[in-house]
C-alpha cells in the first residue's frame, strides 16, 4: 500500500469536520517519567484537532467516537490514532465522551454506533488526526532544537533528533503554536506497527474483573430504582391503577405516570417490581388486540399476489419463456434482540441541568428520530449545553439500543420525581416490549436455460416497513432494508425483477443485527441451492460459475470451500451446506457441517467462515466479531421466533425464547482474505450466511428443504 497524502483545511474547518467522527469514548495514553513536578499546574495546551489532547504531564488523550457494546471499538479505533501519533500501546486507557452534534458519524449524520460503520467511518479521519498532531509536535521540537523538521522523527511518544529526545508533554505548549500542516503523509502499510496486528483489547481486564461500568452498574446518590408497567397489547393505554396498593409495598416511594405506562419508584429493584405487580393496572387495549401471527401469516399469500413497489429491474425483468421454471416460497419470523443486559438508563433531571447515564447506541442527532441528547432536551426543556450524556458500556446492542424508549422512561421518571432515577427492565419486559425484526415472506421464481443457469429471476417480498414503523416514512415508499441482500443479488442473471409489499401491521419494528440481510440471506441462498439442484450441479460450483464477475464474492466462496474441505468425505450421518452474502460492504461465505440429533433437531458440528472486510485493523477483533455473529445467527436459525396472539407477544424469557446452549456450539474457524482495500463493516456481516448454510446442509443430509425459520425438528 502506498503512502497517502491529504490536503489540509484551515484549523477551524479541520476542528469542525474532525469532530464529526469523534465521540463515544476517550482514549488516554499516560507517558510517565516527564511529570511537570509537584508545584507545577498541569494544563492541556495542545488540542490540534477533534481527537488529540496532549497535557504538560505527558498524558495524551485520543478522542474517538463509538459506543462499546462488545464489538471492540475501544481497541480498534485507538489503534488508528496511536498508529500515526506514535504512542506506546501499553499505556492506553479509555473513557466515554459527551454527546453532541460535533461528534457525528461521518457516514450518517448522527452521533451513533450502527450499520457496522465504526472502523469504516474512522479509517482515514482518525489516522489523519494522529498524523497531523505528530507533525506539529515534530515542528515544535525542531524549532526548540533549531533544526529542520525533516531531521526529526518520533518513537514511543517522543520526538527524536539523533541522541536528543523530547517527550510530547514537554513540547505541548509550543506545539499548540505550530500551524496545522496543509498536507500529511500517512504511514505506508509496510511500516504499520499496530494496524493488522492482534493488539490486546483495552476493555478486557476491566470486564474480566467485573470493574467495567455498564448501565446496570450506575450508582448515583439519592437514586431511586424504577420498574414500569407497560401495556401488554401494542398501542394499549392504562385506564386505571391502584396507586395506594403499590405505595404500601415496603421500599416503594413514588408512583408516576409515564408516556409508556406507570412507573413505581423504590429503594431497590425488587420493591419496585413488587410495586408494579400491586398496581393491578386495567388497560385499554386499543385496536391491536385482533392481531396474531396466524392471522398475519394467513394474509401473506394474498399480499404477495399484488404488485409491489419496484426495488430492482435488470433486462426485461421477466422470466424467459420456454425455459424451465423453478418456484419457492420462504418465510422468516419476528425476532427479538434479547441483549444480555436488559434495557436500562439512569437520569437526573434538575431545574437547570440534566445528566443521563445510558448504555446507548445513539447519543445525538435528529436524522433517525432523535438520540439521548435530543430527547433529554425535549423532555426537560433545557439547552444542549445544560445536558451531559455519559455513555456506559453496553451489554449487547444489536440495534436494540438505537431506540430511546428506555432512556425516555428514565428522563420522565426523574423529572416527575425530582430525584435521580434508574429504570430497570426485567427479562420479560425486554422480550415483550422490544422493537422486533420484521417478518418476511418471499416468493421466488427463476427460469433456467438449457445449461441450467438462470435466465431470469422474479422476487416479491412481503415485509412490514422499518422506515414507516420507526420514522413515519410514507407507506407507499420502498423500504430498502426489506430487499437488502435481494436487490443487490451478486449472481450473473440477465433479467431480474424485485419488488416489495409493506403491510401496515402494528408490531413495533427495529434494526436487528445485519438488518434486512439477516433474513434475506436465508431466502436467496437457499433458493440458489434449489436452482443448483434443478440444474443438476454442485451448489458450490453453481455459485462459482455465477460469480465470475464478482471477484470478492468469489474469493470468500472459494476460500471457505477450500478450508472446509468441500467435496471431501464426511462421517456417516453428516453433510455440508454453503452460503455467501455481502452486507455492509463486506463479503462472508460460510460452510456448515451438520447432523441430526435422535429427536430430529439439527446439530451443527463445524462452521468455516471466510471474510473479506478490506484492511483488517485488529485480526483478533474481526475473528471474534464473526464468531459472535455466527452464534447470534445460529441462535435465531435454530430457536428464534416471536409470535403474537391477541396483539401481544407470547414469549417472555429464555425458557420460550431460548439462546444457543454451550452443548449446541459448533467449532468455528474464521479465515481472513488479505486486502489493502479500505476497511468495511464486520460487526454484522457474519450473521446472514449461517442460516442458509445450515438449511442447505440439512437438505444435503435429508432431502428436506427448509423454507421457514426456525429450523425445528426434521423428520426423515
Amino acid at each position: 500500500m502506498s503512502a497517502e497524502t491529504t490536503s489540509q483545511p484551515t484549523r477551524r474547518e479541520f476542528l469542525k469536520t474532525g469532530a464529526a467522527i469523534g465521540a463515544g469514548l476517550t482514549l488516554a495514553v499516560h507517558l510517565p517519567g516527564c511529570a511537570p513536578g509537584p508545584d507545577k499546574v498541569v494544563t492541556t495546551p495542545f488540542l490540534p484537532n477533534a481527537w488529540v489532547r496532549i497535557s504538560t504531564d505527558n498524558s495524551v488523550t485520543l478522542v474517538v467516537d463509538r459506543s462499546e457494546m462488545g464489538q471492540g471499538v475501544h481497541t480498534a479505533l485507538p489503534m488508528l490514532l496511536a498508529e500515526e501519533l506514535d504512542v506506546p500501546w501499553s499505556m492506553v486507557r479509555t473513557e466515554s465522551a459527551p454527546a453532541g452534534a460535533e461528534y457525528n458519524n461521518a457516514i450518517f449524520p448522527i452521533q451513533g454506533t450502527g450499520g457496522s460503520t465504526s472502523v469504516a467511518a474512522a479509517w482515514k479521519p482518525l489516522r489523519e488526526a494522529g498524523a497531523r498532531a505528530r507533525a506539529m509536535l515534530i515542528a515544535a521540537a525542531a524549532q526548540q532544537w533549531g533544526v529542520d523538521p525533516s531531521e526529526c522523527t518520533t518513537e514511543e511518544g517522543r520526538v527524536v533528533n539523533g541522541r536528543r529526545r523530547l517527550r510530547y508533554g514537554e513540547i505541548a505548549e509550543l506545539a499548540a503554536t505550530m500551524p496545522v500542516p496543509e498536507t500529511v503523509t500517512l504511514k505506508d502499510a509496510a511500516n504499520w506497527k499496530y494496524i493488522g496486528t492482534p493488539m490486546p483489547r483495552l476493555d478486557l481486564e476491566a470486564k474480566v474483573r467485573g470493574a467495567a461500568g455498564f448501565g446496570v452498574d450506575v450508582q448515583v446518590p439519592g437514586m431511586l430504582i424504577g420498574a414500569v408497567a407497560r401495556a401488554p397489547v401494542f398501542g394499549g393505554k392504562p385506564k386505571s391503577w391502584d396507586e395506594p396498593a403499590a405505595l404500601q409495598v415496603p421500599g416503594v416511594r413514588q408512583v408516576v405516570q409515564l408516556s409508556s405506562g406507570i412507573a413505581v419508584l423504590a429503594d431497590g429493584y425488587w420493591a419496585a417490581h413488587k410495586g408494579v405487580a400491586a398496581l393491578n393496572v386495567v388497560w385499554d387495549n386499543g385496536t391491536a388486540g385482533g392481531y396474531s401471527t396466524a392471522a398475519m401469516r394467513a394474509q401473506m399469500p394474498g399480499l404477495a399476489s399484488r404488485p409491489g413497489i419496484q426495488a430492482k429491474k435488470e433486462g426485461t425483468g421477466a422470466l424467459v419463456r420456454g425455459d424451465r421454471t423453478v418456484e419457492a416460497v420462504y418465510e422468516a419470523p419476528y425476532l427479538a434482540h434479547a441483549c444480555m443486559e436488559p434495557m436500562n438508563a439512569t437520569a437526573h433531571v434538575e431545574a437547570d441541568r440534566c445528566t443521563v447515564w445510558a448504555p446507548t447506541q445513539y447519543q445525538s442527532g435528529a436524522a433517525f428520530g432523535g438520540g439521548v441528547l435530543d430527547y433529554a432536551m425535549k423532555i426537560t426543556g433545557l439547552d444542549a449545553s445544560a445536558i451531559m450524556v455519559h455513555t456506559t458500556y453496553l451489554g449487547g446492542g444489536f440495534g436494540r439500543r438505537f431506540m430511546q424508549d428506555f432512556v425516555i422512561e428514565a428522563l420522565e421518571a426523574s423529572k416527575a420525581a425530582g430525584v435521580p432515577v434508574k429504570v430497570m427492565w426485567s427479562r420479560e419486559d425486554d422480550i415483550q416490549h422490544d422493537f422486533y425484526r420484521p417478518p418476511t415472506y418471499g416468493t421466488f421464481a427463476a427460469s433456467l436455460g438449457g445449461d441450467g443457469m438462470p435466465s431470469g429471476l422474479k422476487v416479491r417480498v412481503v415485509c412490514p416497513s422499518l422506515n414507516e414503523a420507526m420514522f413515519g416514512a410514507p407507506s407507499d415508499a420502498l423500504d430498502e432494508s426489506s430487499v437488502e441482500g435481494i436487490a443487490n443479488i451478486p449472481y450473473n442473471i440477465p433479467n431480474i425483477m424485485v419488488d416489495a409489499v409493506h403491510p401496515p401491521w402494528p408490531v413495533p419494528l427495529g434494526f436487528w443485527r445485519s438488518v434486512g440481510s439477516s433474513q434475506n440471506g436465508f431466502l436467496v441462498e437457499c433458493f440458489m441451492d434449489e436452482l443448483a439442484l434443478a440444474a443438476g450441479k454442485d451448489p458450490f460450483e453453481y455459485r462459482r460459475a455465477l460469480l465470475q464477475q464478482k471477484p470478492r464474492h468469489l474469493g470468500v466462496l472459494e476460500l471457505a470451500a477450500e478450508k472446509a474441505g468441500w467435496g471431501s468425505a464426511l462421517p456417516e450421518g453428516r453433510a455440508r451446506g454453503i452460503a455467501v452474502v455481502e452486507s455492509f460492504s463486506s463479503y462472508v461465505a460460510e460452510v456448515a457441517e451438520v447432523s441430526l440429533n435422535p429427536d430430529g433437531t439439527v446439530k451443527v458440528h463445524r462452521v468455516v467462515a471466510a471474510v473479506d472486510c478490506g484492511t483488517v485493523v485488529n485480526p483478533d477483533i474481526v475473528r471474534a466479531q464473526v464468531e459472535s455473529a455466527i452464534v447470534f445467527g445460529l441462535t435465531a436459525a435454530l430457536h428464534g421466533e416471536i409470535t403474537i396472539e391477541g396483539g401481544r407477544v407470547v414469549q417472555s424469557n429464555f425458557h420460550d425464547y431460548p439462546m444457543l446452549r454451550m452443548h449446541e456450539m459448533p467449532v468455528v474457524e474464521v479465515h481472513l482474505v488479505p486486502s489493502r482495500e479500505a476497511p468495511t463493516g464486520i460487526g454484522e456481516p457474519g450473521t446472514p450466511p449461517i442460516a442458509p448454510a445450515v438449511a442447505n446442509a440439512v437438505f444435503a443430509l435429508t432431502g428436506q428443504r427448509i423454507r421457514h425459520l426456525p429450523l425445528g425438528a426434521v423428520t426423515i
